[in-house]
Formats: structure tokens, C-alpha cells, sequence
């Protein structure tokens, strides 16, 4: 998945960023309050890994 796909889900399903650290972002899912970290780094996110992020913040 692409990282750009993968921010276009989160924002759509009520997730902002909270801050930006050196390699990753910070962003909490208004709705459950989870937080989450996000790499910013690749244009490529794994499918583990995108798996892991939607899970952490409380969309799958």
C-alpha cells in the first residue's frame, strides 16, 4: 500500500496527526483515542505494516 493511500484512509476515517517525530508522525484516532505511529519515511508501507496501523488505530 502506498503511504499516500494509507493517509487518505486514516483522514477519512477521523484520524488527525498529533505531532511529527524524525521518522515517523504521531496521529490518534479522534473517535476511539487511539495513537498510533506512522512512518514517513518510505513511499511503500508493507502490508504488515499498514495492517498493523489500521489495527492500532481501530479499523480493523
Amino acid at each position: 500500500m502506498k503511504t499516500s493511500e494509507l493517509l487518505k484512509l486514516l483522514r477519512k476515517n477521523d484520524c488527525q496527526i498529533v505531532r511529527h517525530g524524525a521518522g515517523h508522525d504521531i496521529w490518534k484516532n479522534q473517535t476511539t483515542g487511539n495513537q498510533f505511529s506512522v512512518p514517513r519515511h518510505k513511499t511503500e508501507v508493507k502490508k504488515g505494516t499498514a495492517e498493523k496501523i489500521l489495527k492500532e488505530a481501530g479499523l480493523k
